[in-house]
């Protein structure tokens, strides 16, 4: 493959990549209610780590086994745990 095309498809891979992103970021933030795997990408944290989060009292809504959590928990017990 010639360079140029190889920089030419880079660049249209990273930007359709950030687009993905971007719009990813964007639904979570518009949601009051996430999973707890959005939560943990809300958080910035890995799932274990927002496993670990709950172990520390952060607290998850579950009814019948479907577990949610809330945004507003989430801000709160990040700036609770905060210093």
């Amino acid at each position: 493959m010639p360079q140029g095309l190889e920089v030419q498809l880079r660049e249209v891979v990273l930007a359709t990549v950030k687009d993905a992103m971007d719009q990813h970021q964007k639904s979570l933030l518009s949601k009051n209610w996430m999973s707890l795997k959005e939560g943990a990408d809300y958080a910035n944290v890995s799932y274990n780590t927002f496993i670990k989060f709950r172990k520390l009292g952060l607290k998850v809504c579950e009814i019948d086994g479907v577990r949610r959590i809330s945004k507003k928990e989430i801000d709160a017990f990040l700036e609770n745990n905060s210093y």
